[in-house]
């Protein structure tokens, strides 16, 4: 494994343009390369990593290079979007720009199947059901190279976000990604939010250990590690080879991670504001303002998570998902899973993300009622109806106000979502 990081600066371009050399430097007559990267919803330096990589294949006699979105269930970007991604000036030319579609059976295979018992023991009995490993074919054809790039910081259902996760659930089929959240909901998100080892990411390791038996040719991880002021600023890199190779970079970076994104404080929160950067354009990813307070002690009884952010307008940008997001509604666990038990074939994902936004709460089974341990408020385009009739409360975006959200008891998070807070 190769790494360097600048935890006190920034790492340069010419320290970036080296260790992209080093990590290549054994690959000396690559002429096919799929590049899988980061979607729109995740900030970090792909941009600046792309076009040393292309430089440094190009010379190496590549003749033809796509890349993948590893977008999940997120809406594809266009080919203006993944060029901004990636780095891409006019002189850089790639041969395929390809969005991972999946829903798209054409564009998917069965590489193995995570067995019952394995899945029963990291969720302690909750789910006991096999998980077929489903991904995008593109990864099993006759490529020289594979590079995955990915950024890390905490995340909600993986402890943190990067290395394989990048195949499982990034460019997995819809059972695939309906199971692994279900299966992280069911431990928790405070169990498994900001732990580098947990059940969550000992089942993206057993998933991808089928991906890994099935993909020819060499493989390689890109972890960035970043902080975020005005710009992104590269503060660790970390780069293995292979199946060992992508869980140790992940390991280094998560550690890097853990110093520059989980912060501390002294007391638990009354009232916290999440503003959400543009590059969250739903709910669906803005919900990461209300995962990254739920830490246990963090939010005080009764405290109010409000989600700012006046340019969302909807759930999700699917219409179909949208409208399964508005029809379930934002619950506590135990409410979702009697309304699973009723509609079977209800989304996972979906009931997995509604549980994550809402968080800890009660569901009495005899008189319907919930109780939650803190309130999740939208101040966004959504109007004040459609945010009652899900279960969120409503506040007018153009009554939010900095100042009414600094003092004792109250925060107001400018990076909204992107740091883990814990109480000391």
């Amino acid at each position: 494994m190769l790494l360097i990081e600048n935890l006190q600066g920034e790492l340069t371009e010419e320290q970036l343009k080296e260790i992209v050399k080093e990590s290549l430097k054994d690959f000396s007559s690559v002429k096919k390369v799929l590049l899988i990267h980061p979607d729109y919803t995740r900030t970090d330096f792909t941009d600046k990593l792309i076009p040393f990589i292309y430089q440094e294949l190009k010379n190496k006699g590549m003749t033809q290079i796509d890349s993948l979105n590893a977008g999940g269930t997120h809406r594809a970007m266009t080919e203006k979007e993944i060029r901004v991604k990636l780095g891409l000036s006019n002189q850089i030319n790639f041969t395929h720009f390809y969005n991972h579609e999946y829903n798209d059976p054409q564009k998917l295979i069965i590489v193995g199947e995570i067995p019952a018992s394995f899945v029963a023991e990291k969720t302690q009995g909750e789910l006991s059901q096999s998980i077929p490993v489903v991904v995008n074919k593109l990864i099993t054809e006759d490529y020289d190279l594979i590079i995955a790039l990915s950024g890390t910081l905490p995340h909600e259902a993986a402890g943190y976000a990067g290395g394989l996760k990048v195949f499982l659930p990034g460019i997995s089929g819809p059972e695939v990604i309906d199971l692994f959240h279900w299966v992280a909901v069911l431990m928790g998100i405070p169990q498994i939010i900001g732990t580098v080892d947990n059940p969550a990411r000992e089942v993206i390791n057993k998933g991808s250990s089928y991906i890994f038996d099935k993909i020819k040719a060499p493989t390689i991880s890109f972890n960035m590690v970043f902080e975020e002021e005005h710009q992104v600023i590269p503060k660790g890199l970390y780069i293995g080879a292979g199946y060992n190779g992508f869980i140790e970079a992940y390991k280094q970076a998560s550690r890097t991670s853990a110093q520059l994104h989980v912060i501390y404080l002294d007391e638990p929160l009354e009232c916290a504001v999440q503003v959400i950067d543009k590059n969250y354009d739903e709910i669906w990813t803005a919900g990461k303002g209300s995962y990254k307070l739920q830490s246990t002690g963090v939010m005080a009884s009764g405290g109010e998570i409000i989600i700012y952010a006046p340019h969302i307008n909807c759930f999700h940008s699917r219409p179909e998902m949208n409208l399964a997001l508005r029809q379930i509604g934002y619950h506590c666990k135990d409410y979702v899973k009697k309304y699973l038990k009723s509609n079977p074939d209800f989304s996972k994902n979906i009931a997995a993300h509604v549980i994550n936004v809402r968080g800890a709460g009660s569901f009495d089974v005899n008189s319907g009622k919930e109780e939650f341990d803190f309130k999740v408020t939208l101040a966004t385009e959504i109007p004040q109806e459609v945010c009652k009739s899900v279960g969120l409360g409503y506040r007018n975006p153009d009554s939010i106000r900095k100042e009414d959200f600094i003092g004792q008891g109250k925060l107001w998070i400018q990076n909204g979502g992107k740091y883990l807070y814990k109480i000391k």
